[in-house]
């Protein structure tokens, strides 16, 4: 019989767990295969699978797509070759599984187990993994009848045995494979050539005259998937894993401790291959000359040590994870110890969506769940926040088919178990609980107004559009015509004519998360807390981009400098710091300024020169026609009389903002509500007496004073107010 040798990669997310693997159709023709025949793929052992067609991009390369089951089912992991040939399968009459783990199920539970195996292959000794609302239960194949291969039917018996499987031997191998990982492609990548190479070909080292590297640094937030990665490491070269916890190893007594960590590497040593993993290694290794305890400097030097003597080079790494990396010794961080720093940021939407599929693997998903759609809205969101929200929404639906339950009795109905859907109202329900951790100290919102809602401004919205929403979504324009989008706009203009609204909105129309800061906020009473604030906003703003960053009313956190004397300067070193973060050597990507202001007199000019606030916008008062819109948007809900003509109020506001506007039309619905508490319209008199208390808050000359000031801007040069004395005045 023909066989082949292929190498074996990755299953895609759709295949995993259902005992598939892809072929390129030229092999299977050379092995006379059609899509669903079985095949033996022979590793290190052997396993058995259902055929399917490889897609395009596979054409030629001579691979095969196996999930991280059949690769433990056949002993042979990414980058082995195995040799495939086409295997015989009798339908099975009855097979027993027995579970790797404790678990308690109904009588019912074999049906459910059969349903989803339906149409699987396999032998004697395969793992097989069964789903219940998104927790993966694995079982072991004890016995089959017939004996050999076989597929599982619908009437194939299926017995469960209570007792987990005794026979597998204790390892400290994990059981956690790299589809199990998602939108970390290329620190995957990064991660099997450092690690996993080393240890499963030694030989192309020694060839090669190097030495293999010592350890791998894993670097970023919280929750994004850093113990994962080591872990699917582990599992994936075939490797022990020894776990170090920081307070774990610590001991009141002198020396213990050292002697904790010599112990941990020794017995890794002599069970090589191993992968040592130090979870939140800025714990027991930080920089000692900050250090307070001697313990603790002298667990650094013993890491150091330990590192350094390690005899069994790249059959022991050590992989560690922090997310505070400048919290540790700068001796660690040379190459010779943690020879790589991986960084693992924020996933995008991409991988967003990878790990939304991970996580729903295993659930009964109604057909209306939109997973683009959720990778989309969860700006912020990192893997474990992800895993929490497939968790949430698998808890609501429990909550909505507990009340058919009866508790009373020990096991749950198998009509209840097929009945079981997680559907799209129950993830937005889930979405309401879970927040982004990467952003939970600066709160990121993604604003719900629409440039519907702003009535008017159409030039600057479209300037808006230009500078934010274009970049955003569209940069290979920019890239095409070889220029670089704005980084920050100004805004500035009266008080209540909506320049807070116009942020909120592009933040919206361009999918981006939206910070937003209040100016005053930003100030501490503790030196150098001030800037710190500012640089940790875009330090988040770049770890979640796209993010817009709204810094309203920014002439009190960037006045003009010289100004406040006899202070402590603080705002000074605000500024420089905002100057800095805004053009500093650091670019920050998909990252857009929106600043708004109503007195651009008093900043400081650097923040307004070109590569910092680049666009200058005024935002003016209403006109008729925009009036006429804005009374549009605030009436849109309220019950009008007939004799309510919008456009008429448009002419009589002359010099009103938007905010007196709005102010208007609920101070109308007052005084119908006062007149009679159960009215149903709002007329035109209860408007026109509104109109009577409501004035403009702007006055003619203050927006003379703010034109004259946008063309002084228009011309690029420094704004200095003739009319000083006036626009104080003003603002007094």
């Amino acid at each position: 019989m023909t066989e082949v040798e292929l190498i074996v990669a990755e299953a895609y997310q759709g295949d995993v767990g259902k005992g598939i693997v892809r072929i390129d159709p030229e092999i299977m023709e050379k092995l006379d295969l059609r899509p669903g025949d079985v095949v033996e793929i022979a590793g290190k052992s052997k396993a058995y699978a259902t055929v399917w067609r490889g897609y395009l991009e596979d054409k030629g390369k001579g691979i095969i797509r196996m999930d991280g089951i059949l690769r433990q089912n056949a002993k042979a992991g990414i980058g082995d070759k195995v040799k495939v040939k086409k295997a015989e399968v009798k339908n099975a009459t009855k097979i027993v599984l027995a579970p790797m783990q404790h678990v308690r199920f109904s009588s019912g539970f074999e049906e459910y187990v059969k349903s989803r195996l339906v149409g699987q292959v396999v032998s004697k000794g395969s793992k097989v993994v069964i789903g219940v609302l998104g927790t993966a239960f694995p079982f072991i194949v004890v016995s089959t009848s017939p004996k050999g291969v076989v597929r599982i039917t619908e009437l194939t018996k299926v017995e469960l045995k209570e007792e987990p499987v005794s026979e597998i031997k204790e390892t400290k191998i994990p059981d956690i494979t790299y589809e199990d990982i998602g939108g970390l492609k290329e620190e995957v990548k990064k991660i099997r050539e450092m690690v996993e190479l080393p240890m499963r070909y030694p030989e192309l080292f020694d060839k090669l005259g190097i030495e293999p590297p010592k350890g791998v640094l894993l670097v970023g937030p919280p929750g994004t998937g850093k113990t994962l990665l080591a872990k699917a490491v582990a599992n994936e070269a075939g490797a022990n894993f020894y776990s170090i916890n920081g307070p774990e190893i610590m001991s009141k007594y002198v020396g213990e401790t050292e002697e904790n960590l010599r112990r941990i590497f020794k017995e890794a040593e002599e069970n090589a291959p191993s992968i040592i993993f130090i979870d939140e290694i800025d714990a027991i290794a930080p920089k000692r000359d900050e250090a307070t305890g001697e313990v603790e400097r002298r667990m650094v030097a013993q890491l150091l040590t330990l590192m350094d003597g390690l005899e069994s080079r790249g059959q022991v790494v050590v992989i560690a994870a922090t997310n505070r990396p400048d919290a540790l010794d700068p001796a660690l961080r040379r190459p010779g110890r943690f020879d790589r720093e991986i960084t693992i940021g924020v996933p995008d939407k991409k991988g967003r969506l990878e790990i939304l599929q991970i996580h729903t693997r295993n659930m009964p998903l109604a057909k209306d769940v939109d997973l683009e759609y959720l990778a989309e809205i969860t700006h912020g969101f990192v893997g474990a926040d992800l895993a929490a929200l497939c968790k949430e929404a698998a808890m609501k639906t429990l909550r909505r088919i507990l009340p058919d339950l009866d508790l009373e009795k020990e096991e749950i109905p198998k009509e209840i178990l097929d009945k079981i859907e997680v559907t799209m109202e129950d993830f937005k329900e889930a979405l309401k609980e879970v927040e982004p951790s990467a952003l939970r100290e600066v709160l990121v919102e993604v604003p719900d107004v629409k440039w519907d809602d702003i009535g008017g401004l159409e030039d600057v919205k479209q300037e808006l559009r230009e500078a934010v929403e274009w970049p955003l979504k569209h940069k290979e324009v920019f890239e095409r015509m070889g220029i670089r989008p704005p980084k920050g706009i100004l805004l500035f203009g009266p008080p209540g004519t909506g320049k807070t609204l116009l942020a909120k909105a592009v933040a919206n129309e361009s999918d981006a998360n939206f910070i937003s800061v209040k100016g005053p906020e930003i100030f501490s009473k503790w030196v150098g807390e001030s800037e710190k604030a500012i640089r940790e906003i875009f330090r988040k703003a770049r770890q979640t981009a796209p993010t817009v960053i709204f810094f309203d009313e920014i002439d009190s956190i960037a006045p003009r400098r010289g100004m406040d004397i006899g202070s402590s300067g603080v705002t000074e070193k605000v500024v420089n710091q905002l100057l800095t973060e805004l053009d500093g050597l650091e670019e920050p990507k998909d990252v857009v300024v929106i600043a708004a202001t109503n007195r651009p007199d008093i900043l400081d000019p650097a923040l307004l020169r070109p590569g910092r606030l680049d666009r200058v916008l005024l935002v003016p008062l209403p006109d008729k026609e925009a009036r006429y819109e804005i009374f549009k948007v605030h009436t849109k809900k309220m019950p009008l009389a007939e004799d309510v003509d919008l456009k008429k109020l448009a002419e009589k506001t002359e010099g009103y903002t938007g905010a007196d506007i709005e102010a208007i039309c609920r101070e109308a619905a007052m005084i119908a509500l006062r007149e009679n508490i159960n009215a149903e319209k709002v007329e035109m008199r209860h408007f026109e007496e509104a109109m009577k208390k409501i004035k403009p808050s702007v006055r003619k000359e203050d927006m003379e004073i703010y034109k004259r000031l946008a063309e002084e801007y228009g011309r690029g040069t420094t704004v200095e107010i003739s009319d000083k004395k006036e626009y104080s005045e003003y603002h007094r």
